[in-house]
């Protein structure tokens, strides 16, 4: 499948790239896309809650009243979980959230969301570009020719490039990333992907093993 080639004022270059369909043109599965972004959410959580149990409250040893004749329910501890400032029954401890998923289901995870996206022709590709210097309103004036204004949009470099980063970073809804950052998470959060031309070998080479 072909796909037009954009320069950064979004008018064709008269170029096309030709796209894999094993990579671009598959049968998406909905629940491995699920189990890989469940796995990057989980990743991405500390894990450092934690309550004091009855054990590690601090507070008196005594029994706090006769075991007979109160006509209230039997009570041996001040730390016990009934009472204000007791321990909490299985509270929350330190963990690790994350779990494995193998690579064949995250290549697929991935091939998935871009077969989609393909689909919605939400996906652009831009001929390689850069800036001599960090300018915010440079990278504005190409979202604007690409028609990307307003939009959460997801460009995919081959390689990095600080002063594109730079340009993209104070921008809310623009992300920048190379091909080895990139996630299912962001291209599933990303209105528009553009892929800038020099990414797309590497792409398609990772994903079509």
């Amino acid at each position: 499948m072909e796909v037009v080639v954009l320069n950064i004022n979004g008018q064709e270059t008269g170029r096309t790239v030709s796209l894999d369909e094993t990579v671009f043109g598959i049968e998406p599965s909905a629940h491995t896309v699920y189990l890989e972004v469940k796995q990057y959410l989980a990743a991405q959580r500390q894990g450092t809650h934690k309550a004091k149990e009855r054990a590690e409250i601090a507070g008196s040893t005594r029994k706090i009243k006769k075991q007979k004749g109160t006509g209230t329910a039997r009570a041996g501890s001040i730390k016990s979980p009934v009472f204000r400032g007791g321990g909490r029954v299985f509270g929350p401890r330190p963990r690790n959230y994350s779990f494995k998923l193998n690579k064949a289901q995250k290549r697929l995870a991935k091939k998935s969301v871009l077969s989609q996206k393909l689909a919605d022709n939400e996906i652009k590709v831009v001929e390689n570009f850069t800036f001599e210097a960090p300018k915010t309103k440079e990278f504005k004036s190409i979202l604007s020719n690409l028609g990307l204004e307003g939009k959460k949009s997801l460009f995919v470099m081959g390689e990095a490039n600080n002063n594109v980063y730079l340009s993209s970073r104070n921008l809310q809804r623009t992300k920048v990333v190379t091909t080895s950052e990139l996630n299912v998470f962001d291209l599933i959060n990303a209105s528009e992907i553009v892929f800038l031309e020099g990414s797309l070998a590497s792409v398609q080479e990772n994903l079509s093993k």
